[in-house]
């Protein structure tokens, strides 16, 4: 069976590791870093005017026509240069759920923005001591012309960015919607903080929010399958960025491990540094592979649950693990903030929170196969 990528796929690869490679340096994340909204807008740019940002948006809406295959292969060349620019957040969560559910006035309205960089949108699914039905706390109220939306939601990224956020919420009769937020509406409180990574997530608390009833994706009868679909979504670009993240950290001490020495030789030629970067070898190969099976059946439309969660486990599982082991393996200089592999240990770190930490996905897996 032949794994590889097609001839385009490798082409969108290749263009997004150029970019990321040619724009990121350690000084440029530096810079944005200290900025005010952590978000490197000229990166942002040139992804929208060579169009990786429309990678999974149709052509008809000013995208490049592909799919969730190609976001995910430049979600992981992100991940390998730490990029601070909000693809998980408005192409994953946001607009991935308009392709496959939004109507054609959404994806007019929304889409080519999306495509271009103009506009950034974001998703807002979690919240503070979930059900473990996954049914959302927050509350749709239906009025005469839409819904009055009241509730919390947290760990939102991008909300300080973002002009529009995908919400779900349940109805007075338990069932499951999905709802395009204005964040300047009344009602809307954006509450950011930085996270270890010095980007920003949100709380964001909706008191009475209206929204028109053609702001609503799809209909309340597949409002569930639609939000598993979308937690699917989100967990295998997760994986991607911590594919991304954790193969540019083995690279790194592996040319570390190879120029270092002690006792007149690499440390590399080490068998206990040697045992330990082959374990983080195999981490790597075995998140790349599930990675590589559930973004293959999310492109055919194929039930992907239980291979979504496995690959986020490996994501959280393998990333944790390569992490500590790539810091381990510098010694002291693992632990110097300035030193690159401690932005790639941050990153590694708050992907596994953002995940729900391994011992969540078991969980979450045990229930998809139990039925």
């Amino acid at each position: 069976m032949d794994f590889s990528y097609s001839e385009d796929q490798e082409s969108v690869r290749d263009l997004a590791r150029q970019i990321f490679s040619d724009t990121v340096t350690i000084e440029r994340l530096k810079q944005v870093e200290a900025g005010s909204d952590c978000f490197d807008r000229e990166l942002w740019r040139d992804l929208g005017a060579a169009g990786l940002l429309g990678v999974a948006i149709p052509e008809t809406h000013g995208g490049s026509g592909f799919g969730l295959t190609e976001l995910n292969l430049v979600l992981e060349q992100q991940g390998a240069r730490t990029a601070l620019v909000p693809v998980f957040a408005s192409l994953a969560m946001a607009a991935a759920p308009l392709v496959a559910f939004g109507s054609e006035v959404q994806q007019r309205q929304l889409l080519p923005g999306l495509a271009s960089g103009e506009l950034i949108m974001t998703g807002a699914y979690a919240e503070a001591g979930a059900s473990a039905d996954g049914i959302p706390s927050t509350v749709a109220c239906r009025q005469a012309d839409g819904w009055l939306l009241t509730g919390t939601k947290v760990a939102v990224r991008a909300a300080h960015l973002a002009r529009h956020a995908l919400v779900s919420a349940r109805s007075d009769a338990g069932d499951v919607g999905l709802f395009i937020v204005d964040l300047q509406a009344d009602g809307v409180t954006v509450t950011s903080q930085r996270t270890t990574t010095r980007e920003f997530e949100a709380t964001l608390t909706l008191q009475d929010v209206a929204v028109a009833a053609d702001q609503q994706l799809g209909n309340l009868a597949d409002g569930q399958l639609m939000l598993d679909w979308i937690q699917s979504v989100s967990a295998v670009a997760l994986a991607a960025l911590q594919l991304g993240v954790s193969r540019e950290a083995l690279t790194i001490t592996a040319a570390y491990v190879s120029e270092r020495e002690q006792f007149g030789r690499p440390i590399g030629s080490f068998q206990a540094i040697a045992q330990r970067a082959a374990d983080c070898y195999i981490d790597l190969q075995a998140m790349d592979s599930t990675f590589i099976e559930a973004t293959w059946r999310l492109s055919e439309a194929l039930p992907c649950a239980e291979q979504a969660a496995i690959a986020k486990w490996w994501a959280c599982r393998g990333g944790q693990r390569i992490a500590y082991a790539c810091q381990h393996m510098h010694g002291g200089m693992g632990a110097d903030i300035d030193y690159p592999v401690h932005r790639y240990f941050l990153w590694s770190k708050r992907l596994e929170l953002d995940a729900g930490g391994g011992a969540s996905q078991l969980s979450r897996l045990g229930q998809l196969l139990r039925g």
